[in-house]
């Protein structure tokens, strides 16, 4: 079978001895993922994890390796250490011989909670100063305050959850529609992990099949790796990875909001939109032309799209100072938008100014309003909406457009071929391209190893998205956006 057998090593004569142990050994190599339980982890933490305040309940979580003996020891009731995992237990909170307050405590024992550690919430009677005297009790009896995402990072570092699921919970606390819950429930459940896992596996095979073929050419019963080969699975996977991309560039609309821009020349009504889409008098009306100075902000929901609405100034040539700095910020904000409602003045002609935005924004998604048409209009063009806060007229269309516009509404939730955030789909977008790099340079008949270098990054940046290759400061970056009880 080898062709020199004399120099194979015990080791390698025991377990290459077929392709399948071959490649099994190849895969572990390339996807080894190690963990190191960190210093921080053997401490006790706590924290609230509901928000500080007059309420019928506040609980405080509290975890770690002692989690249960520490609370126990300031728990009169049953005892705690001889607790069943996920039982609920009456008591009272004691400092020493004074009664702190009446509670239930929850008990998690490791490793099924939600972070992996033995877990104790306490849950005492909403308000500020007994939560405060409860944490403050806990502080002084062996716990530390919690960092902010802290047990969600143990969580991820027990590998209770991925990096998906980390992310998913804070999509879940933020959606402001029906299909950015559903999307980050997905997530929740893994439907983005195992999108990405089998995205893995298949790289993962490939370079292990590659790994036999170099270090191993002489191994006869092994798929030989060749262009052709290579040309066939990576398109195939190209084709898959193109749909995900396009279905995630909506989904990422429908989680995080459409940023909106509404521009237009001085005087032509953005302000009275903005007032009237958001039904209150959030911007300052004028008929004076340049009113509008600098950004003004708002958040709209129209059924499952939600538009984060900018009133930029109007965009005209001006001498004046403090109106051209307004200026520029529209013309920066335009450029960022994800969708542009051009306003036009439907009671008086185009000008130049008018003209230069239609071309502009041409080529970005917009929707064109024709204002004022109450007034009467002097022009009509194709595909506009005619507008009017005073009539009240246009809404309507203006939803229907939004609708056709973002296609939010036609992304199919329940197949879960979608990401869920920018990150990773600017990560995914990464090893698309990677991996057109590897089809490229198969087709051009490069050598199998170098090949196999953008293959090897397409399947790093696809392991970036789960944590299953992540960086320490991406952890630590993700995890402070959480609230101290997450």
């Amino acid at each position: 079978m080898f062709k020199d057998t004399k120099k194979r090593s015990v080791y390698e004569h025991l377990f290459f001895f077929n392709a399948v142990w071959v490649e099994y050994f190849a895969k572990i190599v390339y996807n080894k993922r190690v963990y190191a339980r960190s210093d921080s982890m053997v401490e006790n933490i706590c924290a609230p994890a509901t928000p500080y305040g007059s309420a019928a309940i506040s609980i405080i979580r509290c975890s770690g390796p002692e989690a249960i003996e520490l609370v126990n020891k300031i728990f009169k009731g049953s005892n705690l250490l001889k607790a069943q995992s996920h039982t609920i237990h009456h008591g009272y909170i004691m400092d020493e011989q004074t009664v702190i307050d009446e509670v239930l405590c929850n008990v998690f024992i490791a490793p099924h909670s939600y972070d992996g550690e033995n877990t104790v919430e306490i849950n005492c009677h909403g308000g500020v100063l007994v939560t405060s005297k409860v944490l403050q009790l806990l502080l002084t009896n062996g716990f530390r305050l919690a960092e902010r995402g802290e047990f969600s990072k143990r969580a991820f570092l027990n590998k209770r959850l991925d990096f998906t699921q980390a992310e998913a919970i804070m999509d879940i606390i933020g959606a402001k529609n029906d299909i950015a819950l559903k999307a980050s429930e997905g997530s929740l459940r893994k439907t983005t992990s195992n999108l990405i896992r089998d995205f893995r596996e298949k790289l993962l095979d490939i370079l292990a099949k590659i790994a036999v073929n170099i270090d191993y050419p002489e191994y006869e019963d092994s798929l030989v790796v060749t262009n052709e080969y290579l040309s066939n699975v990576l398109t195939e996977m190209l084709k898959n990875m193109e749909e995900i991309i396009a279905n995630s560039k909506i989904s990422t609309l429908a989680i995080q909001g459409v940023k909106t821009a509404i521009v237009g020349k001085p005087n032509v009504g953005k302000s009275s939109i903005l007032n009237y889409l958001l039904n209150e008098d959030k911007a300052i009306v004028s008929n004076i032309p340049g009113t509008t100075r600098d950004l003004v902000e708002g958040s709209l929901n129209v059924g499952n799209i939600t538009l984060h609405l900018i009133d930029t100034a109007g965009i005209r040539e001006s001498e004046d100072a403090v109106e051209k700095i307004g200026i520029e910020r529209s013309n920066k904000i335009l450029a960022e938008a994800d969708l542009v409602l051009l306003v036009l003045d439907a009671s008086t002609a185009l000008e130049k100014a008018d003209l230069e935005l239609l071309e502009i924004t041409k080529n970005k998604k917009r929707i064109i309003l024709a204002n004022k048409v109450d007034l009467l209009p002097k022009w009509h063009l194709a595909d506009v909406i005619e507008f009017s806060t005073v009539n009240k007229t246009g809404f309507n269309e203006l939803c229907q457009k939004l609708d056709e516009v973002t296609c939010i509404n036609q992304l199919n939730v329940a197949e879960g071929k979608f990401l869920a955030n920018e990150r990773q789909l600017n990560l995914m977008q990464k090893a698309y391209q990677s991996l057109k790099q590897a089809l490229s340079a198969s087709q051009m008949g490069l050598d199998i190893d170098l090949v196999e270098i953008d293959i090897k990054a397409a399947f790093d940046s696809l392991g970036i998205i789960t944590g299953e290759a992540t960086p320490d400061e991406l952890l630590t970056a993700l995890f402070t956006k959480f609230c101290l009880g997450k």
